[in-house]
């Protein structure tokens, strides 16, 4: 007999296969308590989408494509929403434009290049921000901002009338505090510290070896991040701008006090607007019957937008990873 066969007949027959036994019974516990758990989110936000949409039936009904208009007038019962499906759009490309940049750049800056014990006092004011409520956000923007800040836009929109980019955008004559870009800059500093906080542990995450891997290849600090920690830290990089958009989405106080109140569709971002999360609790009070299902509609909109957004955004995502492990 080998040695080989000798070694295959000492082995009992009961461990060839260990995956054949059944587990212990702490971890089938668990298993089905994780997979409730995971089941209960998606069976709340059916029940969340399903019950709002049969609040917004009769709307749906009512108006049938006419919900896409940009006529709002509940005294004349006209309900299209398309302004404040706009308002929500300009407000959150705004807000995103805007953080996004600054966020990778400080977390980059607070990972890479300032030392941990000088970057402690900046990491705790930038977690301290991140949980400071909406409509305190909101109060410090119509009192305190929005008076400074259109003074400002008054100034801009004289300077550049009859350019025809900057005009188009930033020109006009109803320049108001309380506008689309003032409401934008609110949101852009609400996800900031979110964006920040969660794309810094993530990019935390890189493995040292492979940096300083890349530091003895002869790259430089901007290489070693382009090579190294982006195709690491991407995919949670992007999961912390989906949160972001999702905030600036659907932020309701802080919004509703800055954006200026107004259904109007425009170019011009210094002037007052309207958005869906701020229009539903503005208006909610106040409305009964087919109004009341508009803004339930309202909220059903906003609510398929963001999955279609967070779809699209896991997508792009896979794709950069397929093609990175390609590479």
């Amino acid at each position: 007999m080998s040695v080989e066969t000798r070694a295959d007949s000492a082995i009992p027959a009961e461990s060839a296969h260990p995956l054949k036994h059944s587990r212990p019974l702490g971890d089938r516990l668990f298993a089905a308590l994780a997979l409730a758990a995971g089941l209960l989110v998606l069976v709340i936000l059916v029940l969340i989408a399903v019950s709002t949409s049969q609040q917004a039936s009769s709307w749906f009904s009512a108006e049938g494509l006419k919900i896409f208009s940009d006529n709002w007038n509940p005294g004349a019962n006209d309900y299209g929403v398309l302004a404040f499906i706009y308002g929500t759009a300009i407000t959150a490309v705004i807000a995103v434009v805007i953080a996004v940049p600054v966020s990778i750049g400080i977390a980059l800056l607070l990972t890479e290049v300032v030392p941990r014990r000088r970057s402690a006092p900046i990491v705790y004011v930038v977690d301290l921000l991140a949980v400071v409520p909406s409509v305190v956000w909101g109060l410090w923007g119509i009192l305190v901002f929005a008076p400074w800040v259109q003074h400002i836009y008054n100034s801009i929109a004289s300077g550049v009338n009859g350019i025809w980019v900057l005009g188009f955008l930033f020109g006009g004559q109803n320049i108001s505090g309380a506008s689309f870009f003032t409401a934008g800059l609110i949101l852009a500093f609400m996800i900031t510290p979110i964006v920040t906080s969660l794309s810094r542990e993530v990019i935390a995450t890189t493995p040292s070896i492979d940096k300083q891997g890349a530091y003895a290849l002869g790259a430089t600090r901007w290489e070693m991040i382009r090579g190294v920690v982006w195709p690491h830290s991407q995919g949670g990089v992007v999961g912390a701008i989906l949160l972001g958009v999702g905030r600036a989405m659907g932020e309701t106080i802080a919004a509703a006090l800055v954006i200026g109140s107004s259904p109007t569709i425009t170019s011009h971002l210094f002037a007052p607007g309207y958005d869906m999360p701020a229009g539903i609790a503005n208006l909610f009070g106040e409305s009964s019957g087919i109004f009341r299902a508009s803004l339930m509609g309202m909220g059903v909109l906003l609510f398929v937008i963001t999955i279609v957004i967070n779809v699209l955004a896991r997508g792009v995502v896979e794709r950069s990873a397929r093609r990175s492990r390609g590479a």
